[in-house]
């Protein structure tokens, strides 16, 4: 059984585009992290020019990080495993598609001598586990 939108489609459309891509709460609390580690000047934002255009590159040290959303990308959390009731056909192919797209970015930056880390949306809220996370990323 689908649900009705609680709102009309103007309304939705205006929802959705108000969607960030870009400079999110995750990604905003992944370079905090970094700049508390002491690699704040060691980045560049949105590498456009590498496969699947990681939300951080450190050139000198030849590594990558992805912020990604949990639903979008389809992570195994809650916020992940959550399906959309309403056109699920949709979502389903959508975030499939993301995966997709995501491995073969991930495949192409390995062989291009890059060294990518993902982080979770979901793993951004835990400040401590976070920094350990690209602690060890960074350093290593």
């Amino acid at each position: 059984m689908q649900r009705a939108d609680v709102f009309d489609a103007e309304k939705r459309s205006a929802v959705m585009r108000a969607v960030r891509s870009t400079d999110t709460a995750p990604e905003r609390a992944v370079r905090a992290a970094v700049c508390a580690l002491g690699y704040g000047r060691r980045y560049r934002l949105q590498g456009a020019q590498l496969p699947g255009r990681p939300d951080l590159v450190f050139s000198s040290l030849g590594k990558v990080i992805f912020v990604h959303g949990c639903f979008w990308h389809g992570h195994s959390c809650k916020r992940g495993a959550r399906q959309p009731k309403d056109n699920a056909a949709y979502w389903r192919a959508k975030v499939a598609r993301n995966r997709a797209r995501d491995a073969a970015s991930l495949r192409a930056l390995r062989a291009a001598g890059w060294s990518p880390l993902i982080v979770w949306e979901c793993e951004t809220r835990d400040e401590a586990g976070l920094s350990r996370k690209l602690q060890r990323f960074l350093r290593d």
